[in-house]
């Protein structure tokens, strides 16, 4: 784990980058910022985190990180131990981790109930089309462990995904009063909130004829395997659907419940109101 700081003082902000070592976009937008230095208002503490998995350029190592958070210092899986010392790094800080998929190539937050309060403040400020209430699907995320809004940079080894985590980790910064901010989105961010996972069974092909946050609505069709159509029973927004981005799954249902923010929400707060 490599750890840089913007500005003097204990930090109370976080940017991580590297949570997974085949999702490079959060390690240049962290790089980018440090070797830009700018000046900040409030101390950040700028994390790449898996360092073993990105030299080899593998999603993990021993387990998924994302997966195993609170870690143990004494595991025997480097994510384990390595989950138990980012933690520990977290501790008091309000923190970004940047992340990429093999589904969609916008961006949108990740959130748990636990930082939806902290999501309606800061997340209108963010350049996303979405933000994504995981909270019956964080079991050993980050997100679950700390007060961390997880965003999904673009595709996978993509350049825009690297523009992308770039252009967020400057906005959040900005949110926190920690950068100059720009003005926050009028409209606010829709909020999805995630209700079942979406299996697939064995087959050689599969195609996901479905779009990311677009309705699918009951009687049509969002997958097919080896060629025979899956139908939906009802309305649903499908997230993170992939035909192989998961082994045994396509991705997850969910469902609209609302906006984040918008023209008279998450406008005049006081930024030092979330210091970690």
């Amino acid at each position: 784990m490599r750890i840089e700081q913007l500005g003097d003082g204990e930090p109370e902000i976080a940017v991580v980058g590297g949570i997974h070592g085949d999702e490079p976009c959060g390690v240049h937008a962290v790089e980018r910022l440090v070797e830009r230095e700018p000046a900040v208002d409030r101390p950040v503490k700028c994390i790449v985190a898996n360092e073993k998995a990105l030299s080899r350029n593998t999603r993990y190592v021993d387990a998924d990180l994302n997966r195993v958070f609170p870690g143990d210092p004494d595991g025997d899986a480097h994510e384990e131990r390595l989950a138990a010392e980012l933690l520990a790094e977290l501790r008091g800080c309000t923190t970004l981790s940047m992340h990429s998929t093999q589904s969609y190539t916008g961006t949108f937050a990740v959130l748990a109930e636990e930082t939806l309060t902290l999501a309606r403040s800061v997340c209108p400020y963010l350049t996303l089309d979405a933000a994504v209430d995981a909270s019956a699907f964080t079991e050993g995320r980050l997100i679950e462990h700390a007060p961390v809004i997880e965003v999904e940079c673009g595709y996978q080894g993509s350049e825009e995904a690297i523009e992308n985590a770039t252009t967020i980790a400057g906005e959040f910064l900005g949110a926190l009063g920690a950068l100059p901010t720009g003005e926050p989105h009028s409209e606010g961010v829709p909020l999805y909130r995630l209700t079942h996972l979406i299996p697939k069974g064995t087959a050689e092909a599969y195609d996901v004829p479905a779009t990311n946050f677009e309705r699918v609505a009951a009687g049509e069709t969002y997958a097919t395997v080896d060629g025979e159509a899956l139908v939906a029973d009802e309305p649903f927004y499908p997230v993170l659907m992939s035909p192989y981005g998961y082994e045994n799954e396509f991705g997850y249902s969910a469902e609209l419940a609302g906006r984040l923010g918008g023209t008279t929400a998450g406008d005049d707060r006081d930024r030092s109101e979330y210091p970690g």
